[in-house]
């Protein structure tokens, strides 16, 4: 499959598999030794690190936030423009916040890929996706009780 071919698989099998809440599915576009950082890993997986090392411990975080992800129609973050950046080893899309139903979890997807498969993968969030987390760990500490973070 010619470089670019490998993006545009990645891109579109990305969106089709967490579209159809497929973690499983998700998992097998990653290297057997991939990375994946995101501050959401800290917070489903409840640990103090915001990095996935192995496409195991990655399968395990996204069968979780696919499960978790709201039914119907409400599924924050799935609108794109179809438009991606690609370097031959980068590729790069935006979740952007405004969209043509209103706002949405604003993130930015940053794939190494070697060749159809993800070797590095870094998600960015930007600041309506920010205050959603910031959100959703103070109501943690509150139901938990905690008093530090």
């Amino acid at each position: 499959m010619p470089e670019n071919g490998n993006a545009q698989f990645v891109f579109e099998q990305w969106h089709e598999r967490i579209a159809r809440r497929d973690g499983e599915a998700l998992s097998e576009l990653y290297a057997a030794d991939a990375r994946f950082e995101s501050p959401l890993v800290p917070r489903v997986l409840d640990c103090d690190r915001g990095y996935l090392q192995g496409r195991s411990d990655i399968r395990e975080f996204l069968i979780e936030i696919t499960r978790r992800r709201p039914q119907g129609n409400e599924l924050p973050s799935l609108y794109r423009d179809g438009t991606y950046f690609f370097d031959g080893r980068m590729l790069i899309w935006e979740y952007p916040r405004l969209t043509p139903q209103g706002s949405q979890l604003d993130l930015v997807e940053v794939m190494e890929l070697d060749g159809s498969q993800i070797r590095n993968h870094r998600v960015y969030w930007g600041w309506y996706g920010t205050e959603h987390l910031l959100r959703n760990a103070v109501a943690k500490l509150k139901v938990d009780g905690a008093t530090s973070p």
